[in-house]
């Protein structure tokens, strides 16, 4: 039987069986109990058994064509063909041809777990492989670096990558920034036992965030309950009337109670504040009844007193008016033209207007 191995072939002469030699490019003619296999130069060895790769090692010329990779355990094989990286390679054997294309490889130590002196480019198909993970670092962060469940080191801002096939790394972010914490919907009872709901809010911000990591657990919920329960004490400790007359002070006076508490949390708190005051719907209607009653108490006093000042007047004007005949003709003078501005016509039946007049606005004497 004839067999032709093509110029991206490659034959492997089987004897019996047995692997006897690999075969270049050719025709060949095979007889009785002999068998030739074929292998493209494009195909990986990913399917050949150890055994028989190991036998095809022996022969000079597949040895001459191929290369071969170790990779050991603690360890990944950066994979380059034709100088451009491909992927990374996992412990374990590797049998590439080397023949169309040059396989080239670099190896790197996983026992350290964060990666440096790769691309970005390198570190991104590394990830897609599941062999890489990334670690971004936002601006007003810091992220605590822990390996296997130890704390490492404390992260700036910035990307950084990671083995993951080595150690376990995690990598918890702490916000420096300023932060609000708002308390809604706080039903509290007062001092004269009035239901009110309040909404609370403070700013505050990370003072040391690896200590408040490392030495309290979950510090953003042991701060939010002692800001609840300081805002809690403190109304109910104030009558309805001082809760709304005082709304501004009482900020401040939570905020004099919160820091030697927050402190011990490596947190400083700003700022804080009342948002809203929600008081229930009989309570409501009452204190709006109050306050249109007060405003028209204040109207009614308002009233009288202008009325007062008014009567006052007229007393001291009639009074000059009475000692000084001439002031009186003159108001009699004003009032008469105020009149005439709202009079269209006069008509006057008989006499002189002029006389008629001087009767209007004469002497009496």
């Amino acid at each position: 039987m004839k067999v032709t191995v093509n110029e991206a072939e490659r034959g492997f002469l089987f004897r019996k069986g047995c692997f006897e030699k690999m075969l270049m490019p050719g025709t060949y003619h095979v007889f009785g109990q002999t068998d030739i296999r074929k292998l493209a130069l494009d195909q990986s060895f990913q399917n050949v058994a150890p055994a028989l790769l190991a036998a095809y090692a022996k022969d000079a010329g597949f040895a001459a064509q191929t290369v071969t990779q170790e990779v050991a355990d603690g360890q990944v094989a950066l994979h380059y063909v034709d100088g451009c990286f491909v992927g990374g390679l996992t412990p374990g054997k590797y049998t590439f041809w080397n023949v169309a294309q040059k396989h080239s490889f670099q190896l790197c130590e996983t026992d350290e777990p964060e990666i440096t002196g790769l691309s970005e480019a390198v570190c991104a198909k590394l990830r897609q492989q599941q062999l890489v993970q990334t670690i971004q670092v936002k601006e007003q962060c810091k992220g605590v670096l822990l390996y296997d469940g130890r704390y490492e080191r404390l992260l700036e801002p910035g990307i950084y990558h990671f083995w993951t096939t080595g150690r376990s790394v995690v990598c918890r972010h702490m916000n420096i920034a300023r932060q609000e914490l708002s308390l809604t919907g706080q039903e509290i009872l007062t001092k004269d036992k009035i239901g009110i709901r309040l909404n609370f809010v403070c700013t505050y911000q990370l003072t040391d965030c690896l200590k408040a990591y490392l030495e309290i657990s979950s510090y953003e919920d042991q701060f939010h309950t002692a800001v609840q329960l300081t805002v809690r004490d403190y109304i109910a400790g104030l009558t309805l009337d001082e809760l709304l007359t005082q709304r501004d002070v009482i900020g401040k006076e939570i905020l004099t109670l919160l820091r030697p508490k927050t402190e011990a949390m490596y947190i400083s708190v700003l700022d804080a504040g009342i948002r809203d005051i929600i008081l229930p719907g009989d309570v409501r209607d009452i204190l709006n009844t109050v306050l249109i009653a007060e405003k028209r108490a204040q109207a009614n006093v308002i009233t009288r007193r202008e009325e007062v000042a008014s009567t006052r007047s007229l007393l001291n004007t009639a009074k000059l008016m009475d000692e000084n005949k001439t002031l009186y003709k003159l108001k009699e003078l004003e009032y008469l033209e105020k009149i005439c501005e709202h009079v269209g016509n006069i008509s006057v039946s008989g006499g002189d207007l002029l006389e008629h007049l001087r009767a209007i606005v004469g002497s009496k004497d």
